[in-house]
């Protein structure tokens, strides 16, 4: 469930390949899911197309150069054909020549669709002032 998160990230990337690589998006999301974005606004609420459309935009459009989105860490509970990730994850890109570092939490939820594992809804706030990402460590589910 980890690729799966890690998939969706790697979609994430600045540059002319921004719509070739929206289709991994499509590949692990279903065509039903909800996105929805916090951060500390009101929340918006995404179908997978709706969330899709403008990060094509942004990432091809060359205002942030080497844009990416990566996972740092992740605890994963499973109960039979359902299951919940928490996930740290940061993003880095320059933007008119200043460099940038920001930091965020996701919540996905991901349901066995045959023999792989897709994407029903996903969550996000980023770290901002008056709101720190406590340390987070994931929980080894052996120990549980």
């Amino acid at each position: 469930m980890s690729a799966v998160v890690e998939r969706f990230l790697s979609a994430f990337v600045s540059g002319t390949e921004a719509a070739q690589r929206a289709e991994l998006l499509r590949e692990v999301l279903l065509p039903e899911a909800i996105i929805v974005r916090t951060c500390g606004q009101q929340p918006a609420i995404y179908s997978v197309e709706e969330f899709i459309a403008p990060r094509i935009e942004l990432l091809s459009s060359g205002r942030f150069e080497n844009f990416r989105e990566w996972l740092v860490s992740s605890q994963i509970e499973v109960f039979g054909d359902i299951a919940q990730a928490w996930c740290r994850y940061s993003k880095s890109w320059t933007e008119a020549g200043e460099e940038h570092l920001e930091h965020g939490m996701k919540t996905v939820h991901l349901i066995r669709t045959g023999d792989e594992w897709r994407i029903s809804a996903m969550a996000w706030d980023d770290e901002r002032s008056g709101l720190k990402i406590p340390d987070f460590q994931p929980r080894d589910p052996a120990i549980a």
